[in-house]
């Protein structure tokens, strides 16, 4: 994918090192290839983001003959490769990358844990950055934690 006045991703080798500074950013991508290279760029985003992040490629938006694809990158990617390439302006969007919500064991563990040197409320406060969730709900379960 190329940004509006960035050098033209061609070169397969630096594809995935200029992709990566992407990766774990929590922000949806979006940008535009060339029909020709479209199933070798998808391929190295499976690389570098994952074949099971979400994408969409777009053909010819606003005109009678609009295309979107919808799918994970590794399902796109193998579409792209066995179809060809399509005709027409594309456009990629790569959505976030998925997050994992911390299943309450998590949570009891990492609260059990930071209750050993802090206080419920630092405790709490850091459990909740770092899992990000609601600093209220885990200090409620740190008071738990801590009368049991």
């Amino acid at each position: 994918m190329t940004a509006p006045g960035a050098p033209a991703l061609a070169a397969s080798a630096s594809r995935p090192s200029a992709a990566s500074e992407f990766a774990a950013g929590p922000a949806t991508l979006v940008g535009d290839e060339t029909p020709r290279r479209l199933a070798d760029c998808l391929a190295a985003m499976v690389q570098v983001y994952g074949g099971e992040r979400r994408g969409a490629v777009c053909r010819e938006l606003t005109k009678k003959f609009e295309e979107v694809r919808r799918g994970t990158l590794d399902e796109l990617a193998t579409q792209y490769a066995e179809e060809g390439a399509p005709k027409g302006e594309i456009v990629i969007v790569v959505g976030p990358p998925l997050t994992h919500a911390a299943s309450a064991n998590d949570v009891d563990t990492a609260l059990r844990d930071a209750l050993k040197t802090q206080s419920v409320k630092d405790a709490a406060r850091e459990v909740a950055e770092a899992l990000d969730l609601p600093r209220k709900q885990l200090y409620a379960r740190a008071l738990e934690l801590t009368r049991e």
